[in-house]
């Protein structure tokens, strides 16, 4: 037990986190019945939650800072989960940080460290709701002009000021009722409520990408691709098809025929990648002929990384952004009304100069492959027509700089979450001892286990972060259907395998209870 003087500065904030809004964990074991209860309820909340549109908000005047993220961070423009799990992943991403390099001085495997690490994370999270949702809607999400002159009735002229903070509380308080419920799925369902969020939005984005028959603004085709196929055999002879017809529902965007075959294509790539493991025997130390196995994945850190990484890839197109266009920002030193730090249009999130741009997100070959083969391609790249000033030479070096931003920042973020959440090879070691198993052939001492797992654990912990993030990005760069970008699909495929394996394992201790002390449940 660590002494007063040893602990984390964050023990300073225990009154106030410890009063905070949270989830009762369980007094005991949940019904595996009762376990999907939870995660269907928490789902059709999610998506009702996602039809409650902020009052008093106007959706024409209002601009979504993160309209190309919507597919990874769940959430919905103008909705009371406008920020989505944003706000949940940038205190993550804090904490996992502050916990890497050591500035918090909490040892996760102490159970009042532990506490007070999660506790100071929903802390964050509020800080973070604000922090984001603050800047938006003092220039992004405009209220409406009735909503306000009404408020300036009751409030003296104030209707503007009253107005902003009224929605900014809306969207706190329903980003973290978001929160919430991912610790409902976390305790008392199985899986996690931001993994339920990211597959739930990239289902919507699909299922919208294939079928939808809206038209596209300004013509008749529709807009999803089964549909729009339809429309152009139907409409079109053969040699109209041959004429430029089938170049145009190939690759020409929305939702190009190209598209759901490289969505086919990730979906089955990730799916191998998730099956890919290295499998450690092991044996019971006392009951002779229980065996058992130890997987070590190929993507050993989970998805997790991948989410930060984008978040984190979010987090600096938003603030270039801020700094470019927003009044108040401008005036920051070095950083306000730079244009290399980024180059925005009026209306438009996405850049389309400066540093910022050389690693934002590519989104199908349209973006890059086919500008680079030919130039008659490059009206694909911009309405506006102002990405044509860009040589090959600057959207190489695009693909370039996003395709290292994701590799490293997913290597570096592996290793942080491996550490913080005791799978590297000390923390398995003890968890295999505990648990009476020991690799056939060793002694049965922590020690070997730690020396055995380290010729595996730290090196495919590397690995895993690299390839995840060259797939990653990869998939985004070839594109897919809907609002589902290639970074979501493999996302949602991950965890859909996941959340299979955590089922079977809870009808597995279900049938037989002796295994959920191996597991660690209660």
């Amino acid at each position: 037990m660590a002494s007063d003087e040893d602990k984390s500065r964050l023990y300073k904030l225990k009154p106030l986190i410890d009063r905070m809004p949270a989830v009762k964990a369980p007094d005991g074991h949940v019904h595996f019945r009762r376990k999907m209860f939870w995660l269907i309820l928490v789902l059709i909340t999610y998506f009702i939650m996602t039809n409650v549109t902020v009052y008093g908000l106007s959706l024409e005047r209002s601009l979504d800072l993160f309209e190309q993220f919507r597919a990874i961070f769940a959430g919905e423009q103008g909705s009371i989960v406008h920020m989505g799990i944003m706000p949940i992943v940038n205190a993550s991403i804090i904490m996992q940080l502050f916990q890497g390099a050591e500035i918090v001085n909490l040892d996760m495997k102490d159970e009042e460290d532990r506490a007070v690490f999660q506790n100071t994370q929903k802390f964050l999270v509020i800080v973070m709701l604000l922090i984001q949702a603050i800047p938006q809607v003092y220039g992004y999400l405009i209220p409406s002009e009735v909503f306000v002159s009404t408020l300036g009735g009751y409030f003296a002229g104030r209707g503007l000021l009253v107005a902003r903070i009224l929605i900014i509380s809306q969207i706190t308080l329903g980003g973290y009722y978001l929160f919430l419920l991912d610790e409902v799925v976390s305790k008392w369902a199985v899986g996690s409520g931001i993994s339920l969020f990211i597959v739930a939005g990239v289902a919507q984005g699909l299922f919208t990408g294939l079928f939808n028959w809206d038209p596209i603004p300004g013509g008749e085709m529709p807009t999803g691709t089964i549909p729009r196929t339809v429309y152009v055999m139907r409409n079109n002879s053969a040699a109209e098809i041959a004429g430029g017809g089938l170049e145009e529902l190939l690759i020409q965007p929305p939702n190009p025929l190209i598209g759901l075959v490289f969505t086919i294509l990730i979906l089955l790539l990730v799916a191998y990648i998730e099956g890919s493991r290295i499998e450690l025997p092991l044996a019971h130390g006392r009951a002779r002929g229980a065996r058992g196995r130890y997987p070590i994945k190929l993507a050993y850190a989970s998805v997790i990384p991948v989410i930060l990484a984008a978040a984190l890839l979010a987090n600096i197109n938003l603030f270039a952004m801020l700094f470019y266009t927003n009044p108040t920002f401008q005036s920051f030193p070095l950083l306000g009304g730079q244009s290399w730090l980024g180059i925005f249009l009026e209306g438009q999130t996405q850049p389309i100069g400066g540093a910022v741009w050389y690693i934002s997100q590519v989104d199908g070959i349209h973006q890059w492959l086919l500008p680079l083969i030919s130039e008659r391609y490059e009206y694909m790249l911009s309405p506006e027509g102002v990405d044509w000033a860009h040589t090959k030479f600057q959207m190489l070096a695009r693909v370039i700089g996003y395709f290292l931003f994701m590799v490293i920042t997913c290597v570096l973020f592996s290793i942080f979450w491996v550490k913080t959440t005791n799978m590297d090879a000390e923390s398995v070691a003890e968890q295999i001892q505990d648990s009476g198993m020991q690799i056939p052939g060793f002694r049965r001492d922590p020690r070997v286990l730690q020396r055995v797992l380290k010729r595996y654990i730290p090196t495919i912990t590397t690995f895993s972060g690299l390839f995840i993030g060259a797939v990653a990005a990869a998939s985004d760069m070839l594109g897919s259907v809907g609002h589902a970008t290639g970074i979501s699909l493999f996302l949602a495929v991950s965890i859909l395998t996941q959340l299979y394996e955590q089922i079977g394992k809870e009808q597995m201790m279900e049938m037989h209870p002796a295994l959920r002390d191996f597991f660690g449940e209660q």
